[in-house]
């Protein structure tokens, strides 16, 4: 089967009802990224870190996946497929997807400050860390996240997927935040980029199909072309 990559933002989990950063009543506005997204913030103040990744770790234990969520897993049917995501959120596996590569770390994991390359599985009913929560080698536990100024480890295992992919797909982000928006420097040339946000996306490239829609619909408008190549290169009807 054809190989199809899909990078995801924020605008991926938008429609579930998590907060997006950047957006008017983004979390930016109410948390300096200085504070609750750096080492250096958490070394001043870890109670305020562990508190607003807390309540972001509650937030997404009450929000579920959304159709665009569920249309990627359908897609399953026709392609393999790789997700590489910016979100922190654990909506893709909810939602079924079987290969998700997440570049900024996963919000329902804990790591140590002694090491980040290990992480410990969060529980949902026990989904907040404290001050004196300590991991296996006595570090203080923290957030499996990858904040700013931290190097981004799957980066590499990313760049692979994307040197692979027969068709490659942007949802719901602004490809501002580096090395993620770097992804696209490595498609092979000839490979159909599909790009679905609501807003317009400055791109350098030239070749991008663009679907100016929400997570949801844009999945379902893209399903549908892909649906006909497939169909029309397979020589078999398909029932989607």
């Amino acid at each position: 089967m054809k190989r199809l990559v899909i990078l995801t933002g924020a605008g991926m989990s938008a429609e579930s009802g998590i907060s997006t950063f950047r957006d008017s009543n983004g979390l930016w506005n109410n948390y300096p990224v200085e504070q609750v997204a750096t080492p250096e913030g958490f070394a001043a103040n870890p109670q305020l870190v562990l508190d607003f990744y807390n309540y972001r770790r509650r937030e997404l234990l009450q929000v579920k996946p959304n159709e665009g969520h569920r249309g990627l897993v359908a897609l399953e049917r026709f392609f393999t497929v790789d997700i590489i995501t910016q979100n922190v959120d654990n909506l893709h596996e909810r939602a079924g997807s079987r290969h998700v590569i997440h570049l900024h770390g996963e919000l329902m994991k804990s790591c140590s400050v002694k090491d980040k390359e290990q992480s410990f599985d969060i529980l949902p009913d026990q989904p907040d860390l404290h001050l004196g929560d300590l991991a296996p080698d006595g570090g203080q536990l923290r957030p499996f996240i990858v904040w700013f100024g931290e190097a981004v480890p799957q980066i590499n295992e990313a760049i692979g997927y994307v040197e692979m992919a027969d068709i490659f797909v942007v949802i719901g982000t602004s490809l501002n935040v580096y090395p993620a928006a770097g992804l696209l420097h490595y498609i092979k040339s000839g490979v159909p980029i599909y790009l679905i946000d609501p807003k317009p996306v400055n791109t350098y490239r030239t070749d991008v199909e663009f679907i100016q829609k929400g997570a949801s619909e844009g999945v379902k408008i893209l399903t549908e072309r892909l649906i006909l190549d497939f169909r029309s290169l397979s020589g078999v009807e398909t029932r989607f």
